[in-house]
């Protein structure tokens, strides 16, 4: 019976490590492509999800109890990184839906161009 533990192990570990190595490409492919800063924002907290799991997997492959403090750190920092990424966009980041907006105020001659919802609601002017 131990053998085939010792075999089902492996063969989870192996599987594990080739869906985490799809999942770090695939949202590597997310953070080129873009479009948007919130989609790199997005990708770059998945990326951190990803190597947090890597470690774990690296942790049980290895014996390691270290790994795991590691991954509690890595995942402390990524979060963190998150919240101050999130911050940056809603303080100074522009999106590709407020070019969207922008766009389509144009083409609908709207005289409100600068995209100040709340003067456009309430008709005051500063």
């Amino acid at each position: 019976m131990t053998e085939f533990a010792k075999t089902f192990l492996d063969v989870c570990l192996t599987l594990s490590l080739v869906m985490l190595g799809i999942a770090f490409f695939l949202t590597t492919a997310r953070i080129i492509i873009g479009p948007t800063l919130p989609d790199r924002v997005l990708g770059l907290d998945m990326l951190t999800s990803v190597a947090i799991g890597f470690i774990a997997v690296i942790g049980i492959d290895t014996g390691f109890t270290l790994y795991v403090d590691i991954a509690i750190a890595l995942g402390l920092v990524g979060f963190l990184a998150t919240v101050a990424f999130a911050r940056f966009i809603l303080a100074r980041g522009k999106t590709a839906d407020d070019d969207e907006k922008k766009d389509l105020r144009k083409i609908d001659g709207d005289p409100n161009e600068t995209g100040d919802a709340a003067i456009a609601e309430t008709g005051r002017h500063r």
